[in-house]
């Protein structure tokens, strides 16, 4: 449960609030009952909450960089935020877009894990430097991240874990629960606190 209430929200909430729960069971291919409770709880904010929903809409579209990345990315972002809501929810999206079951329990050890290649591991480095506390993002690393992907993809992967650190620190600090998007399957493991 929430730190804070959910807010009921006139018409505009309901309908995003609907059109979002619709968006989150297409992706996850599951609709659990608190599935909406992050902007349910932003409604309290009505104009933030539509920002914060025109962001996600824009976010959701398609790119240029391939989805494995940006679900690896975005999973272990969730993890080292260690946030309950969006490990859930990430868990069983990256499930969806192929990563397996292993794959997710090895993220906290992908610098020595056989299951990733060396393009992964440049990925998920790029997303622990990115969720670091300060940000550390060596000038060798993203070296090697122009090296591999265009300035397109580098935009939009910095822009998916920029915006799962914001996810994660919004669900931790209203200490927002899983909804139970991975029920009854495997989810990926918060990191351990240093």
């Amino acid at each position: 449960m929430s730190r804070l209430s959910k807010a009921r929200g006139g018409p505009g909430t309901r309908v995003l609030l609907f059109f979002t729960r619709r968006g989150l069971a297409a992706a996850a291919g599951t609709n659990p009952e608190r599935a909406t409770e992050p902007l349910e709880v932003y409604a309290h904010a009505p104009r933030l909450l539509r920002a914060y929903g025109r962001l996600e809409q824009a976010s959701s579209r398609r790119g240029s960089m391939d989805t494995r990345y940006m679900a690896l990315a975005t999973l272990k972002a969730s993890t080292l935020v260690a946030c309950p809501y969006c490990i859930d929810l990430g868990s069983q999206i990256s499930r969806t877009l192929g990563l397996r079951d292993a794959e997710m329990l090895a993220l906290p050890r992908y610098e020595t894990s056989e299951l990733f290649d060396a393009t992964d591991r440049l990925v998920l480095d790029y997303a622990v430097g990115m969720t670091r506390t300060p940000a550390v993002v060596s000038d060798a690393l993203f070296t090697a991240l122009r090296a591999r992907f265009s300035e397109r993809q580098i935009v939009e992967l910095t822009h998916q874990i920029a915006l799962e650190n914001m996810r994660g620190r919004y669900g931790v600090a209203l200490d927002l629960g899983a909804a139970g998007f991975s029920e009854g399957m495997v989810c990926a493991l918060p990191e351990p606190r240093e």
